[in-house]
């Protein structure tokens, strides 16, 4: 077999890299085609929570109007009431804002890791390539 024909029947023969490479390309490809389909059936969803909450939330307001009036509940109870609440929503903000943020710098790690394992595998590629030349050069 001619030195043409052996290179010829390589490039023929999938490597485990091309292998490797479709697949792994594939399926990170599909997972990010998913994406926006996710993100998209969150924010559905809450905007649907949102709805249901206004609504109840509205409706019941009416009934504890009656519900106080009926009963002479003090009103000036709501008041501590209310605070209670604003620094509960303003403690839960907090923790949203701080997962958020966590997030982020996750997503920046990973892919300040991802781009350094890139230099790193570029570096033993170039390395490998040229010890592999050396030794295909001794062969000859």
């Amino acid at each position: 077999m001619s030195k043409t024909e052996h290179l010829a029947k390589d490039e023929r023969t999938n490597s485990v890299c091309d292998l490797m490479r479709t697949n792994t390309s594939e399926i990170l490809q599909k997972i990010e085609l998913q994406t926006p389909i996710i993100l998209q059936g969150y924010t559905d969803l809450f905007t649907k929570y949102l709805h249901s909450f206004d609504l109840m939330f509205g409706t019941c307001r009416i009934s504890e109007k009656q519900f106080f009036d009926k009963f002479g509940i003090n009103h000036s109870v709501m008041d501590e009431t209310a605070s209670y609440w604003n620094l509960m929503k303003n403690v839960t903000t907090l923790q949203i804002e701080s997962y958020s943020k966590f997030l982020q710098d996750y997503f920046d790690f990973r892919v300040s890791t991802m781009e350094s394992f890139d230099k790193s595998i570029n570096a033993f590629l170039e390395y490998y390539s040229q010890e592999l030349s050396k030794f295909t050069k001794l062969n000859r």
